[in-house]
């Protein structure tokens, strides 16, 4: 791969009307649509980890998104500048450099764009749903996991968020055409976190880029456009290593400043862990041993930093200054990661996260169990979950039945009328113009997933509030 062809800047479609007077590269132009969007509006009502949480503290999928917007210029700055000043890549220059931090920035604003509400257990309350229903719903004298292809079946299987955002970007955000935000190939690259299909994923190949699907049946023409393009066919796109990143970072760290404040878990608690055999034992040599002792050391000395100065809550003052500090060191072994790899992730042969392959490795693992641990398995959130999951149950339960026989000669009931018309006109003028001139079964498929990029563009308020209407609790 070379950095010509990787920051391509090719849309679907190229504007009829270019501005001589706009001085924008394409990738500012870019972060513009992005922010003005009202898909990126929405994910201010898409809590991080807390689903329907009232607090106004925990993060949302915007400040998260915001938070890994940052990290994420900030590790393209970092890193490049290193691979410039070392001459590593003759290639670079200053001005990729920047594009590069631009497509970052706009990469982390972007990244969970296609996510549902609820968090990451909306993603799974949707996989399950159809787990449980392809075997039970009809369609033209058979079930629904005859009829459909092995990849429209695993797409619905294996529904992913990841695969979610490419589809909402180059398609639903239906403003000018049917082409979405009409975004660069390099920055939709960036997104691309796993370049495979549903049918191709294995999570013990050993290998990232397997782990998750890419994108859908629906997209995989535009997929193959956007890859080639690019000239990263086949492999993963240099720049997803470091937005991958710091979304990790953002996540970890937050997490453990977000169960503290909420009373998840305490300040003894956490040190307490952090000075564990199971996540000590993790560190694979000296120098990694000896940041994850320094990071415990940071943090008890920042709790008697904070009651020296005689703070109300130093257990908490401790935590947040902590996890400051540890954000700045997780980047600096991320950018190590990455720069140290770099000629094999050039190459299209690197295999693994960056973080995994530096002396932050074993912080990072003590962090998400921690967070596990203390906060995704304890009762308060496993009761939002419960709850989060009867309200995707439930809409999926009411629209998929609806959306089967929609658009065929089957004339539908009065009720399953009125909820197609509960889906956004412009999702249903999408489907139309993409189903026009497919078979029966594409249709179907496509009708299955308009269903889904309806309940994906929900906000956590607005499931629950149309889960409260239709079921006439309000």
């Amino acid at each position: 791969m070379n950095w010509e062809k990787l920051l391509c800047e090719k849309r679907q479609t190229r504007s009829k009307y270019p501005s001589k007077k706009d001085l924008r590269n394409e990738f500012q132009k870019d972060y513009h649509r992005i922010i003005c969007s009202a898909s990126f509006r929405r994910l201010q009502d898409k809590t991080q980890v807390f689903p329907l949480d009232k607090s106004d503290f925990v993060r949302t999928r915007l400040t998260h998104s915001l938070e890994v917007s940052s990290f994420a210029k900030s590790l393209g700055q970092t890193s490049f500048q290193y691979l410039i000043d070392k001459n590593i890549d003759s290639e670079l220059t200053t001005e990729i450099k920047d594009n590069v931090c631009s497509i970052l920035e706009c990469a982390g604003l972007l990244h969970d764009i296609g996510n549902p509400p609820f968090g990451h257990f909306g993603e799974d309350s949707i996989r399950n749903w159809f787990e449980a229903n392809l075997t039970k719903i009809e369609f033209d004298g058979t079930t629904l996991d005859r009829y459909l292809d092995e990849q429209m079946k695993s797409d619905l299987l294996r529904f992913e968020g990841n695969a979610q955002a490419l589809r909402l970007l180059t398609k639903l955000h239906y403003l000018v055409d049917e082409n979405g935000m009409h975004l660069t190939y390099a920055l939709l690259n960036t997104l691309i976190k796993y370049p495979i299909s549903s049918c191709e994923i294995d999570k013990h190949s050993g290998n990232i880029k397997t782990k998750k699907m890419g994108y859908y049946l629906a997209e995989k023409e535009l997929f193959e456009d956007i890859t080639s393009s690019t000239g990263a066919a086949g492999c993963r796109y240099p720049l997803t290593y470091l937005l991958e990143a710091a979304d990790d970072i953002a996540y970890l760290t937050a997490d453990i400043e977000d169960a503290v404040k909420k009373g998840f878990l305490s300040y003894d608690q956490l040190l307490e862990e952090l000075r564990s055999e199971k996540y000590i034992s993790k560190c694979a040599d000296e120098d990694e041993r000896k940041n994850y002792t320094n990071m415990i050391d940071w943090l008890e000395t920042k709790y008697q930093n904070a009651k020296a100065k005689k703070i109300a809550n130093p257990e908490l003052n401790a935590v947040q200054n902590w996890v400051i500090s540890i954000q700045g060191n997780l980047l600096y072994c991320a950018s190590y990661g990455f720069t140290r790899n770099y000629r094999s992730i050039m190459e299209g042969t690197f295999t693994k996260d960056v973080l995994s392959v530096s002396r932050g490795n074993a912080l990072s693992k003590a962090l998400g169990g921690i967070a596990y641990e203390y906060v995704f398995r304890s009762k308060p959130i496993l009761k939002m979950e419960i709850s989060a999951g009867n309200i995707i149950n439930f809409l999926l339960d009411n629209f998929i039945p609806a959306a089967i026989h929609y658009d065929t000669e089957v004339k539908l009931s009065p009720m399953e009328d009125r909820l197609m018309c509960m889906i956004s006109e412009n999702y249903r003028q999408i489907y139309t113009i993409y189903s026009e001139g497919k078979s029966d079964k594409e249709k179907l498929y496509l009708r299955l997933l308009l269903v889904t990029d309806f309940v994906c563009g929900m906000t956590d308020s607005y499931a629950k509030r149309l889960y409260q209407e239709l079921s006439g609790i309000e």
